[in-house]
C-alpha cells in the first residue's frame, strides 16, 4: 500500500452527498430527462426566508417540466420555530429542517442554498429582521449565491410589506430586490472576487403572487403559468411531486395531499426587464447563447433519437463526442455545468455501482478504519479500474470490470489531517442574529461535504476519469433491511454533564456530575487529563473527590451572596500548556431525514432564584416535545408522565397538579376523549395547566377548558415587552412567591404565542403585553376556578424560557402550579 497525490486525470465527476437512503442509481426514465436536460442552459433562483416557504410545485416544475437549473436560497434554517416532532429547538431545530429541505430537494430536483441569517422567532416588522440578522452581512450572501449560481430569473416568494405577514419573510424581498442590483455592481462587496466569482445581472426579478392565508394577491393581468402538468418519464404530476416534496417538512406537521389537473401560478415584476408569455422571455437558455454551441444541440437531439432504454450504456459513444465537444468551448459558467452533467450521465449510463462503506457509524479523529470497497459493472460497456484513493490512501486496484461481476476491497484507511463532522455553521460562535463562517466558499452551501470521500479512477474506450463517492455508514435492521447514514468523525474524548440547569434557592449545595468519555486512536493510549469547571463570580464551585471515580467527576456548586445573575461554567481539561472545553456529541434521530451530529461545549447554566413552592407531585402530559419536564424535576418536583393509558382517575387523585406540554391537543386526539376524567379532576380539587395550542377547532373551543375560549394566532414577539399586571391582586400573582416586573427580565425570543381569545367570563385575565406600535393582548394567560379546582391555559413560551435558565419563568410557573395550594394554605 502506498500513499500519494492524484494526478493526471482530467475529469472529475462528484457524486451526491445525499445520506440516509439507498446510493442514487438513475433508471433510464431518469437518463432520458437528464439528457434532455443538457439542451437546457437557463437558470431560476428562488429566494424566501425559511424552510417550507418554497413553493415546491413550481420548483418541480421548473427543475423537471422546463428543466432549467433551479435553486432555492432560503435565508434561514428555520431555528426559531416550533417542532411538532420532539423538543429540540433553536440550532438544534434547525438542523433538522436543513435536513427535511434537502429531502424536500431530492423529490423536486432543485438546489438548496443558506445564508448565514439565524431564525430568531417570529417577526412583526422588515426592520427589526435586518436590524437582527445584519442587513449588509446577509445581504452579501445573498449576492454570493446569485453570482455563483448566476440564475436568469430571480423569484420571490412575498411581497416587500406588511402583506407578507412576518418581518422575516418581507426582510427576505428586501434583501433580494437589493441584491439583484447588487451582484451587478463591481464596487459591492468587491472582495468576493478573490473567489472566483463576478458581478452578475439577471434578467428580471419576479414576485411569485399567491392566493392562501385570507389573503389574493393575483390578478388577471399577471404573467400567468400553467404548472399542473403530469410528467410522464417521472409518472407524475407537478402537484404529485409537489406534495412529496412539502411533506418532508414534518416538524413543522406540514404533510399535504397530492393534487392532480390544472394549476396556474402568478407572477409580477419587481424590477429587470417584463416578461409577456414566459419567465424566460427575452433569455436565450438554447445552446446558442455560447459561441459555437450550436452544433452541440444537434449532437445532443441525435443521441436522444437513438437512445435504447434497455442498454442506456449504448449512448456513452455519444456522451464521450459531446463532452469533447464541450471541451473545446471557451471557459465558462455553462460549459463547467454542461461538463459535469454530461460526466455524471457517463457514469449512469456506464451502468457502474461504486460503493464505500463502513460498519461503524463513528470514528476518532485520526485514527484508522477498515472501508469497504464495492464495484460492479451492470452493462455491457468495456469499464477498466484503475485504482482507488481515500485520504491520499491509494489501492493500486487495477482490475477489468466484467459484466455483472462483484468486486470487492477492504481498505485501511487513516484519517489523519480530517477535521471532526462539526457543521461547518457551527464551529464559530454566534452573533445575536446570524452565525459565523470565514471559508467564503462554504456559505450558501447547505451542509458539510461528506468526511472522506472515494476516489474510484476509472477508465473507458479512450476516456479516463474520477468518480467521488462518499464514504457511509452501512448497516442492516432487521425490520427495514439495509440503510445508510452519514460516517461522522469525532473528537478523541468526549463528555457530558448532568443537569444542564442548576436552579438554586437560598444556600444549599447541589451536584454537577461530568462524564469523560476517552477515545482511542489506533496505535495511542487513551489519556486521562484533570478536568475543571470554569470559575463564576456568583458560585463557589468544588471538585467533590469522594464521589467522582473513574471518568465521572463530581462537583459541589453553591450560591454566594453576589450578584446571582444566571452563569455558565463550561467543563474544561488541561491539554499540554492550554485547556480545552470539552465538547458533547448530540445526536438526532428521525426516520425521515439522516442522523444528525453535532458537538457543543460542556457547560451548566447555575440559576439563583428566591423560589417557593408548594405541593410535590406532578402529572406531565407530553405534546410536541419539550424540556418542561426536566426543569420540573429540577424544581423539586416528582413528575409522573401522563398517557393515554394512565391518565385516569385514580392515577390524577395522586397529583397536585397537571401539565399539559406544548401542541398535546394538536397532536393527541385522544386527549379530547380525557375532557370528562380532567374536568372532574379538576373539580375535586386538581388544577390543571394547558400550555399552548394552535387547534382551534369546536373541540378545542369546548374540550379544553371546563369553559369556553378560543386559541387565536395573536403573540408578542419582543422579549422585552412590557408585562402589565391586570388584576394586580390576584393570588397568581403573589403565592407562594411575589411576582414583580424583575421576574420578566431576561427572556429569550418572546413573551408568548398563541393567546386565548373570546374567553368565557369565569376566565381571569391576569398579564397584558404587546409589541410596539399594537394594541394590548390579554389572552396570554387565562386561569379559572371550578368546583374544587383550578384550570390555567397560557401561551407564555415557559417550553423556552425554563431550558434557558429564566429565573421568572420558574417563579411564575411555580406560582401557576401552587394554585389550589393557596386555597388551603
Amino acid at each position: 500500500m502506498k500513499r500519494f497525490l492524484p494526478a493526471c486525470f482530467f475529469l472529475l465527476i462528484a457524486g451526491p452527498y445525499g445520506f440516509a437512503q439507498t446510493p442514487e442509481s438513475l433508471n433510464a426514465s431518469q437518463i432520458l430527462l437528464q439528457m434532455k436536460k443538457l439542451n437546457v442552459l437557463g437558470s431560476v433562483l428562488y429566494i424566501a426566508a425559511h424552510p417550507d416557504d418554497e413553493n415546491t410545485r413550481l420548483l418541480a416544475w421548473l427543475s423537471q417540466e422546463k428543466l432549467y437549473r433551479t435553486g432555492y436560497l432560503s435565508l434561514t434554517r428555520g431555528d426559531g420555530g416550533q417542532n411538532l416532532l420532539g423538543d429540540e429547538q433553536g440550532i438544534e431545530l434547525g438542523l433538522i429542517r436543513t435536513q427535511e429541505l434537502l429531502a424536500a430537494r431530492r423529490i423536486d430536483g432543485a438546489e438548496q442554498f443558506f445564508s448565514r441569517a439565524f431564525d430568531f422567532g417570529f417577526s412583526k416588522t422588515t426592520e427589526e429582521s435586518l436590524r437582527f440578522w445584519d442587513k449588509q452581512k446577509i445581504l452579501s450572501d445573498v449576492v454570493w449565491v446569485i453570482r455563483k449560481f448566476q440564475p436568469d430569473v430571480i423569484i420571490t416568494r412575498f411581497p416587500e410589506d406588511k402583506r407578507a405577514g412576518h418581518g422575516q419573510h418581507s426582510a427576505s424581498s428586501v434583501l433580494a430586490h437589493l441584491a439583484f442590483a447588487a451582484a451587478a455592481d463591481p464596487k459591492q462587496f468587491p472582495e468576493q472576487f478573490r473567489y472566483g466569482v463576478s458581478p452578475w445581472q439577471a434578467t428580471r426579478l419576479l414576485w411569485n403572487n399567491y392566493n392562501f392565508g385570507g389573503l389574493n394577491t393575483t390578478r388577471d393581468d399577471q404573467l400567468k403559468i400553467e404548472v399542473g402538468g403530469f410528467n410522464p418519464l417521472l409518472g407524475k404530476s407537478y402537484g404529485e411531486v409537489a406534495a412529496d416534496s412539502r411533506s418532508q417538512h414534518r416538524s413543522q406537521g406540514f404533510g399535504v395531499a397530492r393534487s392532480h389537473g390544472h394549476a396556474l401560478e402568478y407572477f409580477s415584476l419587481t424590477e429587470g426587464k417584463g416578461a409577456e408569455k414566459s419567465l424566460m422571455d427575452d433569455v436565450d437558455y438554447s445552446w446558442k447563447r455560447l459561441p459555437g454551441g450550436s452544433a452541440i444541440e444537434t449532437l445532443i437531439n441525435g443521441m436522444i433519437k437513438n437512445y435504447d432504454p434497455s442498454d442506456p450504456s449504448k449512448s456513452l459513444r455519444d456522451l464521450l463526442t459531446i463532452y469533447q465537444r464541450i471541451k473545446e468551448l471557451p471557459d465558462g459558467y455553462w460549459k463547467k455545468k454542461k461538463q459535469d452533467e454530461v460526466q455524471k450521465l457517463m457514469e449512469a449510463c456506464s451502468g457502474l455501482s461504486l460503493e464505500a462503506t463502513v460498519h461503524q457509524p463513528y470514528a476518532v479523529q485520526g485514527q484508522e478504519v477498515t472501508v469497504g470497497l464495492q464495484v460492479i459493472n451492470r452493462s455491457r460497456a468495456n469499464i477498466t479500474l484503475n485504482g482507488v484513493t481515500l485520504n491520499q490512501t491509494d489501492t493500486a486496484w487495477n482490475q477489468t470490470l466484467e459484466p455483472d461481476e462483484n468486486y470487492t476491497l477492504s481498505l485501511r484507511v487513516s484519517l489523519a489531517g480530517i477535521p471532526i463532522s462539526q457543521p461547518y455553521w457551527l464551529k464559530e460562535p454566534m452573533s445575536a442574529g446570524s452565525y459565523n463562517v470565514d471559508d467564503q466558499m462554504l456559505i450558501g452551501d447547505p451542509q458539510n461535504k461528506p468526511a472522506l470521500m472515494a476516489d474510484f479512477r476509472i477508465s473507458l474506450p479512450g476516456l479516463s476519469f474520477v468518480i467521488r463517492k462518499p464514504v457511509v455508514y452501512d448497516f442492516t435492521e432487521p425490520a427495514k433491511g439495509e440503510a445508510f447514514e452519514p460516517f461522522v468523525i469525532i473528537p478523541k474524548s468526549l463528555a457530558s454533564c448532568n443537569p444542564q440547569v442548576l436552579l438554586f434557592s437560598g444556600k444549599k449545595e447541589k451536584d454537577l456530575e461530568v462524564s469523560i468519555q476517552l477515545k482511542q486512536a489506533s496505535g495511542s493510549p487513551a489519556v486521562s487529563a484533570p478536568v475543571s469547571l470554569t470559575p463564576s463570580p456568583d458560585f463557589k464551585i468544588r471538585p467533590d473527590q469522594s464521589s467522582s471515580s473513574g471518568s465521572v467527576y463530581h462537583f459541589r456548586i453553591e450560591p454566594t451572596d453576589g450578584n446571582q445573575r444566571p452563569e455558565w461554567t463550561w467543563a474544561t481539561k488541561a491539554s499540554g500548556n492550554q485547556t480545552d472545553t470539552l465538547l458533547q456529541c448530540r445526536t438526532i434521530s428521525y426516520e425521515h431525514i439522516p442522523r444528525i451530529d453535532y458537538f457543543k461545549p460542556v457547560r451548566a447554566k447555575l440559576v439563583s432564584t428566591d423560589l417557593q413552592i408548594r405541593g410535590s407531585r406532578v402529572g406531565y402530559i407530553e405534546g410536541a416535545g419539550d424540556k418542561v419536564p426536566d426543569a420540573l424535576r429540577e424544581m423539586g418536583f416528582a413528575v409522573t408522565i401522563l398517557n393515554e393509558n394512565n391518565l385516569t382517575a385514580s392515577v390524577l387523585q395522586t397529583l397536585d397538579a397537571v401539565i399539559a406540554g406544548v401542541r398535546a391537543y394538536d397532536v393527541h386526539d385522544w386527549l379530547f376523549s380525557k375532557y370528562e376524567v380532567l374536568t372532574d379532576y379538576v373539580k375535586n380539587g386538581g388544577n390543571l395547566i394547558v400550555q399552548y395550542n394552535r387547534n382551534n377547532s369546536e373541540n378545542a373551543r369546548t374540550r379544553i377548558g371546563p369553559y369556553p375560549f378560543s386559541i387565536s394566532n395573536a403573540r408578542v414577539t419582543e422579549e422585552d415587552a412590557a408585562v402589565n399586571f391586570v388584576h394586580p391582586e390576584d393570588p397568581v400573582l403573589h403565592f407562594p412567591n411575589q411576582i414583580t416586573d424583575k421576574d420578566f427580565e431576561g427572556w429569550i425570543q418572546e413573551r408568548g404565542i398563541y393567546f386565548a381569545t373570546h374567553a368565557d367570563p369565569q376566565y381571569r385575565e391576569i398579564f397584558s403585553m404587546h409589541d410596539t406600535g399594537e394594541q394590548d393582548q390579554k389572552g396570554s394567560l387565562i386561569t379559572a376556578a371550578y368546583g374544587k379546582g383550578n384550570f390555567t391555559y397560557t401561551g407564555i413560551v415557559f417550553f423556552r424560557e425554563l431550558p434557558a435558565g429564566v429565573p421568572g419563568a420558574y417563579r411564575l410557573l411555580a406560582n401557576l402550579i401552587a394554585q389550589n395550594q393557596n386555597k388551603n394554605k
